[in-house]
């Protein structure tokens, strides 16, 4: 553990040190000094964004998202997994395979507080590890940097309502702090650089997920690229302040500043064994009910469903939209999540897919579903519970609840799990890639020692 020296009382001075200790930590850390279990978190998370963003390859408006970058784009030097071969400058394949990595609503996330860690540095380091000929070794010590200081940041700033959606207040935050560890910057350097990224992220409103605007899908891509111009202009001189993080999120966004936060249990309390990994292509606040929905599957005739109720979290009751508008707004509506759960059997990529907006069939049952709340709610980790009631046809009542979802680390997925999740969403595209990624999961020393840019050639070949 990292013991710092004594902390100054006001809460911006205490956010300053936290951020030097913070990167002091970071800037020593060598790959051999991350315990094992932390460096498979590290490969498990890298590569099953990795596989989200290839899941998002046909999405239209990303197609069109691509074809314009393209249009501007430098040199070639970073892969976009879009399937189709194509390769841009790695600021312009950062933005785009950003944009993709949460369009399905696979990525993972960081379950202590609303963050997903590994999305806010995953795209910025396979841009620059291609480009830059880092290593997978290289690659995996600066996610565990980036990762840890995304999750703290995250941590170190509070506020009691879904106002700001994490993807745009983090997500430049998390890209400057990996591309600082690839690049093998100075702590003071990468201090710098976090500071000056936090002056540059985009106040995104939590309710556009709600509301379905897919701009909110563009906004890890945007950070992605900021993040690394961060890096690039911190090198050059072009900074922010040591408090700048203070000024962002405490005094302009109105977070509640928790210092401490930056540095408790640093070096034995990681990050990354607090994230958590999806198998329902959907908000991560109503997957305890699509597993109560399952369950209530498992035993009654959906078809007999008469009327559905759910009691949940509060964060759960904000996702409040019967009439979803985009897929986005579809895997962040209740109504939705429970209707197509129920019709599917499943909340996979299908259940949200384009045409199920104005399927009269799903359109008729997210009118009969109704939300109410889950009360005490429980102490983490079950604060995300749902209790989901169907009536029946003959009046019957059918109840299921699940406290808390599988997939983070109080309920985690068999590895199995999600090597099969990741080997169906990769295998058709890039048949070559399912076996590069299992050796990654698997830490190969042979291919930890490989140039990045090689396993993406082998990867997509």
């Amino acid at each position: 553990m990292i013991d710092g020296s004594p902390q100054p009382t006001d809460s911006a001075s205490r956010i300053v040190a936290g951020i030097e200790t913070l990167t002091r930590w970071a800037a020593a850390l060598r790959f051999e000094d991350i315990p094992e279990p932390i460096r498979v978190r590290a490969a498990t998370v890298l590569v099953d964004d990795l596989a989200a963003i290839v899941a998002a390859r046909d999405e239209p408006e990303l197609i069109g998202l691509t074809a314009g970058m393209a249009k501007s784009s430098g040199a070639a030097e970073a892969t976009v997994f879009d399937g189709k071969g194509t390769r841009l400058d790695r600021y312009s394949a950062a933005t785009v395979n950003g944009s993709a990595a949460d369009w399905c609503e696979l990525d993972e996330g960081y379950r202590r507080v609303i963050c997903h860690a590994g999305l806010y540095c995953v795209p910025a380091l396979l841009a620059e590890a291609e480009a830059s000929g880092a290593t997978a070794r290289d690659l995996l010590r600066a996610l565990t940097v980036g990762y840890e200081i995304a999750g703290r940041v995250a941590r170190a700033f509070g506020w009691a309502t879904l106002t700001l959606h994490p993807h745009g207040s983090l997500a430049a935050v998390g890209a400057a702090a990996s591309v600082s560890a690839l690049r093998g910057l100075s702590a003071q350097e990468m201090a710098k650089a976090i500071s000056t990224a936090c002056t540059l992220v985009v106040p995104g409103p939590f309710n556009h997920t709600v509301e379905g605007a897919l701009v909110r899908n563009v906004w890890p891509g945007v950070g992605a690229w900021s993040g690394l111009r961060a890096v690039d202009w911190t090198l050059c001189g072009i900074t922010g302040r040591p408090e700048s993080l203070h000024d962002v999120y405490a005094s302009a966004f109105n977070g509640e500043p928790h210092p401490e936060e930056l540095t408790d249990g640093l070096g034995e309390d990681w990050a990354l064994s607090d994230g958590y990994h999806k198998l329902h292509a959907c908000c991560q606040y109503a997957h305890s009910a699509v597993e109560a929905s399952l369950a209530l599957c498992a035993k009654v005739d959906a078809s007999t469903i008469r009327e559905i109720h759910i009691d949940t979290h509060w964060k759960g009751r904000h996702l409040d939209n019967a009439q979803p508008a985009t897929t986005l707004a579809a895997k962040f509506s209740m109504q939705h999540i429970l209707a197509a759960t129920a019709q599917f059997g499943h909340a996979g990529a299908e259940a949200f897919h384009a045409s199920t907006l104005t399927a009269p069939e799903l359109a008729a049952m997210r009118e009969k579903v109704t939300i109410g709340a889950y009360e005490p709610e429980p102490a983490w980790p079950n604060d995300r519970p749902a209790r989901v009631t169907w009536v029946l046809s003959d009046g019957a009542r059918v109840t299921e609840e699940c406290l808390s979802a599988r997939g983070g680390p109080d309920r985690p997925l068999d590895p199995s799990e999600v090597r099969a999740k990741i080997r169906g969403i990769v295998d058709a595209p890039y048949p070559a890639m399912g076996a590069v990624l299992e050796r990654l999961l698997d830490l190969d020393p042979a291919g930890l020692d490989r140039s990045w840019a090689d396993t993406v050639v082998e990867m997509t070949a």
